[in-house]
């Protein structure tokens, strides 16, 4: 019930309009990108907001520049920074501290992006569109918007945390996740536009199209959870020990790497990067081109996405790579082995070795997850706001999330004994 509290208030916010914006006609004017461009990048990221970007509410800014500060703090500086590093190895207080960094981060990057925001209703969108965003501009409506903006940041941020310590799941995710599928009645509007009756396309194999999409998009649900549950077992064996009339060890266990380990941020890593060249052609008239090359439906776009996507895995992988020294020095220490592999360095190479060919099927898979909405859009001819939902960043958020709570559902019955709704700990839909 707190969770859904929670989500609730998070739902009401990316409705509340900020002050001395037009936010109908700022709305019409992204519908127009979305059909002229093929759904720009604006359009990806109006997804995670649910919507709050393309009508300039107080949550616009949606939960990205929390998650993009927490994995640069916690994550990229924290590995390259000593001090930061010293931080995260002292436990739960050095964890705090750096989760405070986090935050300050957060306030930061919101403050640029509401500054850069209010810039492109007020300046760029009227010189392009002919169109009044902005009813009184000047830097009273900055100053106004920056601050709106910022506190609807700090607010979201405050209930993602709130989530994460007294609800079930991960606040963050579980905010992205209600955004995403807020936007569930609209793709299904769009739908009815485009294919239904008296839509645009109207067609003999209408219902036809309608069942292949909906049986495409169990299809691409049922890979993304064959993939996400993925593991790759290293066998590990404990050498016996004799200690009097007694042998010890001789088990046989597994190390399980999963195949997926970076998860969704590589893909929001390259969106990031992607989105910085639009915003800066946005302020200069001599690059307004460059936004041509970057639609979503363009092969310069998913070419540079691709290869971003495929650095990033494996630069998200290589962060954790220090790891395997560590679990091979404690399987030395507990004298267990991997058979065929002597301990040591040789055990380090060997997990290093399997991890490059993991890490290599799961950039495959999140290339094709990433590019798989812009070869339907383009294919079928289908609406943007309707193709996201066959994969890409938001497929993978929904599944990931989806899953990472049930498991937390089950932990919870298991720990309490629960036999109210569910006759044992396990959810029938996971056995």
């Amino acid at each position: 019930m707190f969770t859904l509290s929670m989500l609730a208030i998070y739902e009401v916010g990316i409705f509340i309009p900020t002050p001395g914006i037009n936010g109908k006609e700022l709305g019409r004017i992204f519908d127009e990108l979305a059909a002229a461009s093929g759904g720009g990048l604006l359009n990806l990221l109006d997804m995670f907001t649910g919507g709050a970007l393309s009508h300039a509410t107080i949550f616009a800014l949606g939960i990205m520049p929390y998650i993009s500060a927490t994995i640069i703090v916690e994550t990229l500086l924290a590995t390259a920074i000593p001090a930061l590093e010293k931080l995260r190895k002292e436990g739960m207080t050095g964890y705090r501290k750096l989760h405070q960094y986090s935050r300050y981060a957060t306030v930061l990057l919101a403050i640029i992006n509401s500054f850069m925001y209010a810039m492109l209703l007020e300046k760029v969108i009227p010189q392009q569109f002919k169109a009044q965003i902005v009813l009184f501009p000047g830097l009273g409506f900055r100053l106004l918007t920056i601050l709106t903006m910022t506190g609807g940041m700090a607010l979201i941020m405050w209930l993602a945390e709130q989530i994460t310590e007294r609800g079930i799941g991960n606040g963050m995710s579980l905010l992205m996740t209600a955004s995403i599928v807020g936007r569930i009645p609209l793709a299904i509007r769009d739908i009815g536009l485009q294919l239904g009756p008296g839509g645009i396309n109207q067609s003999p194999l209408q219902p036809l199209a309608i069942i292949f999409m909906g049986a495409f998009l169990v299809g691409v649900v049922m890979v993304v959870i064959f993939i996400e549950q993925g593991q790759r077992r290293i066998p590990v064996q404990y050498a016996r020990r004799v200690i009097g009339r007694k042998i010890y060890g001789g088990q046989s266990t597994y190390l399980p790497l999963k195949v997926n380990s970076g998860g969704v941020l590589p893909i929001i890593f390259a969106v990031s990067l992607l989105y910085f060249p639009i915003q800066v052609a946005s302020f200069v008239p001599q690059l307004q081109g460059l936004t041509d090359w970057f639609s979503r439906t363009s092969l310069a776009f998913n070419l540079c996405y691709a290869i971003l996507i495929l650095f990033f895995t494996y630069f998200s992988t290589a962060l954790t790579a220090h790891q395997f020294l560590e679990a091979a020095d404690q399987m030395k220490k507990v004298g267990a082995f991997i058979p065929g592999i002597r301990p040591g360095q040789s055990t380090v190479d060997y997990l290093d070795k399997i991890l490059t060919r993991v890490t290599f099927v799961a950039a495959v898979y999140l290339v094709a997850i990433a590019i798989l909405p812009d070869v339907i859009m383009a294919w079928m001819k289908i609406p943007p706001r309707v193709a996201g939902f066959f994969g890409g960043t938001s497929l993978l958020i929904v599944v990931g999330v989806t899953l990472d709570t049930m498991k937390q559902i089950e932990s919870h019955l298991l720990m309490r004994h629960y036999e109210g709704f569910f006759k044992s700990g396990r959810i029938r839909g996971r056995r």
